[in-house]
């Protein structure tokens, strides 16, 4: 029977191979190959795409800082989130997981413009704080901290520099004439929008594994004498740790491959490596060679840490059962 049906799966292995394995190859031969002005130029085996990557150093670094910055505040945030959902009621439940997806349902661009909306330096948010006096007492402490600064330059930090032969001084050019605070076009835009984007799928992981624990477990370990702290350290939290882990992959695998965030709420300040694939392939710098070396990079190390993390999962289940 399963003979006969296994033609079903034809189309399948098709759209597989067109949209998945095919582009995959492609990248792969672009970046081992030469890009040149003149077809003599183009198509000869060469390293040199990889060499070049050393100038995008500080790009990669950013791409994987922020991504585990937004991965580390989406657990922060997503595990209390879900270890609640899963021991209050139903209708609790059913409140909260609407909460959390109906971000999903509003189209990305509109979600993220609305951030942009308020988070300009003529945003609600800025309007709100000049209302409410809030950029004023800003002023009034920047202007607080260079008086201090400049008392401690001409005492303390003079005294440190005549011992140790040095020549610093602290700063006192903090603004004290600010009409807005900046937060578009930063590294927190962007980790905001990633954490906004992302969070839900680090929810629902962990929730998925908290709600279908086995209950005779957490009890029996009160029966023992656990404290509640006891048995959360014990164990709830060894027995989510799949669910942790997969929340992880699913939230740090888009974050450092992210384009449309970095490029909408941190503009050409903040470039990722999404960004700088994006501008080798459609931008002004057309460089589709190096961009397919950097592209098959990122992928390599993608694929490294998720299976890291699986491997450690794997581990943390072995010592569970143990």
């Amino acid at each position: 029977m399963k003979n006969k049906l296994s033609w079903l799966a034809g189309p399948y292995v098709l759209w597989m191979t067109l949209v998945v394995i095919v582009p995959i190859l492609l990248v792969v031969v672009y970046a081992f190959t030469a890009s040149g002005e003149t077809a003599a130029d183009i198509g000869g085996f060469t390293l040199d795409n990889f060499s070049r990557m050393g100038t995008y150093t500080v790009i990669f670094a950013r791409s994987f800082q922020l991504a585990l910055v937004a991965t580390l505040v989406c657990l922060l945030i997503g595990y209390p989130l879900a270890y609640v959902m899963a021991k209050e009621g139903p209708g609790f439940q059913r409140v909260a997981m609407v909460i959390i997806m109906l971000p999903m349902w509003v189209n990305f661009l509109l979600r993220t413009y609305a951030w942009m909306s308020i988070l300009e330096n003529n945003g609600i948010l800025n309007q709100f704080f000049a209302s409410v006096g809030i950029l004023e007492l800003g002023n009034l402490i920047n202007g607080g901290l260079n008086d201090l600064c400049a008392a401690l330059n001409g005492s303390v930090v003079e005294w440190l520099n005549g011992l140790l032969g040095t020549d610093w001084a602290l700063n006192t050019a903090r603004d004290t004439d600010m009409e807005f605070f900046h937060m578009i076009r930063t590294q927190g835009a962007v980790v905001l929008g990633m954490v906004y984007n992302y969070l839900p799928f680090m929810v629902l992981p962990i929730y998925s594994v908290i709600i279908k624990l086995d209950h005779s477990l957490v009890e029996a370990a009160r029966d023992l004498g656990a404290s509640s702290a006891g048995v959360f350290r014990r164990v709830t939290l060894p027995l989510s740790l799949p669910g942790v882990l997969s929340g992880v992959t699913m939230v740090f695998v888009p974050s450092v491959s992210t384009f449309a965030i970095s490029r909408m709420m941190g503009g050409n300040n903040q470039m990722l490596l999404g960004n700088l694939i994006e501008q080798q392939f459609l931008g002004g710098a057309y460089n589709p060679h190096l961009g397919s070396a950097i592209a098959l990079v990122m992928m390599i190390i993608v694929v490294a840490c998720m299976w890291i993390m699986n491997r450690f999962g794997e581990g943390e289940e072995q010592a569970v059962i143990l």
